[in-house]
């Protein structure tokens, strides 16, 4: 019993030594009182979250919360190489069959599959960008060795799609690869 009673005393001369001294740390006095100013105000001054922005359903394709400038900014971001007149041409394409009410059970797969094709075409134009003019070159002349070997209705549609710049590489290699088909 006595054992029992010195270690009680001893654990309460320990206790009452330590909350002294950690009481009279200013920082942590002052960390206390920081996170105390921060509880009472978050309680007293609760966050509202603000509202999510619903789209505009009325603009909206049926069925979608896509709307035709998405897709028409989409396009222009995606196809910088067609002018104005051929971007503004698929625009009118894909926007009438979207509001083809027969459409209507394929509408949003049709618009992610065109979102994921364009995102596509985006991204091989910028990895193009990034090539080397001598690795722009090796390509032009792995083309024009392509080329070669399709028969000639081909070889024509082909050197066609090139000089008309509707191929979707950037403006340089497309010189590139009109110069390696005029060889």
């Amino acid at each position: 019993m006595g054992r029992l009673l010195r270690k009680g005393v001893f654990f309460a001369l320990l206790l009452g030594c330590a909350a002294p001294a950690a009481a009279t740390d200013p920082v942590l006095v002052f960390l206390i009182g920081l996170a105390r100013d921060l509880i009472e105000h978050r309680v007293n001054h609760p966050v509202q979250p603000e509202p999510v922005p619903l789209p505009d359903l009325s603009r909206a394709y049926p069925g979608t919360t896509v709307e035709p400038e998405h897709l028409q900014r989409l396009i222009d971001d995606c196809f910088g190489y067609l002018d104005a007149d051929q971007r503004r041409e698929i625009f009118e394409k894909l926007h009438a069959a979207l509001v083809d009410p027969r459409n209507a059970a394929v509408r949003g797969p049709m618009i992610e599959y065109f979102a994921r094709k364009a995102l596509a075409v985006r991204a091989a134009q910028i990895r193009l960008a990034q090539l080397s003019t001598r690795e722009k070159e090796m390509l032009a002349g792995e083309f024009r060795a392509v080329v070669a070997t399709l028969p000639e209705e081909e070889r024509a549609r082909v050197s066609e799609i090139v000089t008309q710049g509707l191929l979707p590489v950037p403006a340089d290699l497309n010189q590139l690869l009109a110069a390696a088909l005029e060889r």
